[in-house]
């Protein structure tokens, strides 16, 4: 039976390792924007690399994942690991065929798929082309990384984080090494040698999975498709059923996805790389705290309820939710307060110019609206997947997607790209209270007196550390001016400075507003199952 668990010590492990994942992602994006800056082949590379993660969400962290995760630690908890991983190995052989049969329709038809998600990509040929070539060629990271996500949910179900929120890191190292490794061998083509670079990293992680899964006792093997057409167990046909809804539910995920290349595909060239661009920064919070978060919780919160410890999942929901508050509300204001010095400091260079700066701040800004939301809804989801209900999700979602597409027609004439960002913002809080609706109306759960209390020391102590922030923002360029352009190292000591203004203020007002004690922060804000 695996090892207690402690629901703040796994969150800081994955954010621990994404974080380590989202600084190579940011060396890696630096190089790209230095060599491929905001231009045809930066467009249509991005395309390239969004497709294969389209459908990533619905093959691996979506639909399949979150329908597995919760019978596969069911499955651990109450019959052992052997039958776990006979399930697990079942699952693995299932998604192969499926996918595998998905990519090579792709891979036929790849010009159809640039031109539903890229349409107006067709104004401009070479664009498009490069686009088709580069699409075919990241397409079967698919493939590889659904695999990975599968074995991933098996290590974090096992109690073992570290390895899979590695990965990531291997795909960012991958991709640098492929800039300066595959671009002789493309003539020189950037986005030729990345696109490869990503199908590469793919292969190595899957290995890197491989290997780790099988440390942690459970390898997992390819079965025969016959095999697996015949021999179905309960729990894949339960699997099955329980995808369709999650399918869904992913699916219009993909659709808001698509709709944001769709809709910007039509706009000024260099729209594309500047959303991308933000939405990187955007993604650093997100991903250390949300994807933490929602990967740790789901296995921890199964086995709770699953286990009939109630209090204890309430206690780690509660947890989870203060912990998400704690990062993201001060990353909200922090991000928009620092957005156009942050961008420039971090990308402005080579065929990065300060025109693309200031476009790219914009768009933080409008996506960092939603911050704080998009993370509670992925601290939130896991109350309803270790429940074993997909439909709520999707019913949720379902909403916000008529939602999006109403906002994106409203806002895009007037404000152009930043309309999507404003719109992905603004259906991240709509989307949060339909969660707190739902949760309330079926009674799955209670906040506690502590979560109040730190929520409000929280809130008031952003508030602070925006203004000082600001403020000092304000006197750093009366005595630099155009500091953010500046090409030597100071810009880069000025803007670290600032933010650890930012944090000492943020800290210290949390503490004298009582929103945590020196005596809580070494007590174990989590009881061991």
């Amino acid at each position: 039976m695996p090892a207690p668990v402690h629901v703040i010590k796994s969150i800081l492990t994955v954010g621990g390792w994404t974080m380590i994942s989202r600084v190579s992602g940011f060396i890696r994006d630096l190089l790209i924007a230095n060599f491929l800056g905001a231009g045809m082949i930066a467009d249509a590379f991005f395309v390239a690399f969004k497709l294969p993660n389209l459908f990533r969400s619905l093959f691996a962290e979506g639909a399949f994942n979150v329908a597995f995760v919760p019978l596969f630690s069911e499955r651990l908890e109450t019959k052992g690991k052997k039958e776990a991983g006979m399930f697990a190995q079942e699952a693995f052989s299932a998604l192969f065929y499926i996918v595998l049969l998905f990519t090579a329709v792709a891979e036929i038809a790849m010009p159809l798929f640039i031109l539903i998600q890229a349409p107006g990509f067709m104004e401009d040929t070479e664009k498009f082309d490069a686009a088709v070539v580069m699409s075919r060629i990241t397409f079967p990271y698919l493939l590889l990384v659904s695999l990975n996500s599968l074995q991933s949910g098996v290590l974090n179900s096992l109690g073992y984080f570290a390895a899979p929120a590695l990965t990531p890191v291997l795909l960012n190292l991958t991709m640098i090494a492929s800039l300066f490794a595959f671009t002789p061998l493309c003539g020189g083509n950037y986005g030729y040698a990345l696109s490869i670079g990503v199908s590469t990293a793919g292969v190595l992680q899957l290995l890197w999975l491989i290997w780790n899964t099988g440390k942690a006792g459970m390898p997992i093997k390819l079965q025969g498709f016959y095999s697996v057409l015949k021999n179905r167990s309960n729990e894949l046909k339960l699997l099955m059923k329980r995808i369709i809804p999650g399918v869904f539910g992913s699916g219009i995920y993909q659709i808001n996805l698509f709709l944001d290349t769709l809709f910007v595909s039509f706009l000024t060239t260099g729209a594309v790389s500047w959303l991308y661009y933000a939405n990187r920064l955007y993604q650093l919070p997100v991903g250390i705290i949300g994807a933490a978060i929602g990967t740790a919780l789901l296995p921890i919160l199964t086995r709770q309820l699953k286990s009939g410890q109630q209090e204890l999942a309430r206690n780690s929901l509660n947890r989870a939710l203060e912990f998400a508050l704690l990062l993201s509300v001060p990353s909200m204001a922090g991000l928009m307060v620092l957005s156009t010095p942050i961008i420039a400091v971090l990308f402005e260079r080579g065929a990065f110019d300060a025109q693309a700066s200031m476009k790219t701040a914009v768009a933080l800004c409008a996506y960092t609206s939603g911050l704080p939301a998009y993370i509670l809804t992925k601290t939130l989801a896991p109350v309803f997947y270790a429940r074993g209900d997909t439909f709520t999700p999707v019913r949720i979602a379902a909403w916000a997607l008529g939602l999006y597409i109403f906002l994106c027609l409203v806002l895009l004439p007037h404000f152009g790209y930043v309309g999507i960002a404003l719109a992905t913002g603004i259906v991240a809080w709509i989307n949060v209270l339909q969660y707190i609706r739902y949760i309330r109306k079926l009674k799955l759960h209670t906040i506690d007196a502590t979560l109040k209390r730190r929520t409000l020391s929280i809130l008031f102590s952003t508030i602070v550390m925006a203004g000082a922030v600001f403020m000092a923002k304000e006197k750093v360029e009366n005595f630099f001016p155009d500091w953010i352009h500046n090409p030597s190292m100071i810009k880069f000591t000025l803007l670290t400075a600032l933010i650890l203004f930012g944090a000492i203020v943020f800290t210290l007002s949390v503490l004298l507003s009582k929103g945590i004690t020196i005596n809580e922060i070494k007590s174990k804000l989590v009881t061991r199952k």
